[in-house]
């Protein structure tokens, strides 16, 4: 197995699975209100398994297209900040319990998957079309998470 494969799978493996461990649905997240139009618990282990899926492929089909060590640098360190700012998100609305924090950094996380749909277009234009249903779920969660915020606050007491 070459880099950038080895890379993409682990990537999307450390993200999926650390945030599965991360997130514990518990009593706090059951009692919780939530809008009617959340999808059900079960929906997004599936959803994230083939977001990140498509993400790890968009890695892969980029690498090959890059010109020089210069662009290989700044495609890992794009996939490298994404994870950094997916894998926040989970510990401070499930493991801290505060959907208010998650949603201040969420948007964090949304400029770093806007990031990639942009830069990964100068590589390859399916690419940056395999990470839109990741910017479209992170847009969906943003929206979900402001709407618990809202349902629930305040939170820290």
């Amino acid at each position: 197995m070459d880099f950038p494969l080895i890379f993409a799978i682990s990537w999307a493996v450390i993200l999926g699975l650390g945030g599965g461990l991360l997130t514990k649905i518990g009593r706090w997240y059951y009692d919780l209100k939530k809008p009617e139009w959340q999808p059900p618990d079960w929906l997004f282990g599936p959803a994230w398994t083939l977001i990140l899926g498509l993400a790890a492929w968009a890695f892969v089909i980029s690498w090959g297209n890059t010109a020089s060590d210069a662009e290989r640098t700044f495609l890992i360190v794009l996939y490298l900040m994404n994870g950094v700012c997916h894998f926040l998100w989970s510990p401070l609305f499930f493991t801290l319990k505060r959907p208010d924090w998650a949603l201040v950094e969420v948007p964090f996380l949304w400029v770093s998957v806007f990031a990639l749909t942009v830069f990964l277009r100068q590589w390859s234009e399916l690419a940056s079309w395999l990470i839109v249903p990741y910017l479209a779920w992170v847009s969906f969660a943003a929206v979900l998470n402001w709407k618990i915020w809202q349902l629930n606050r305040p939170f820290g007491r």
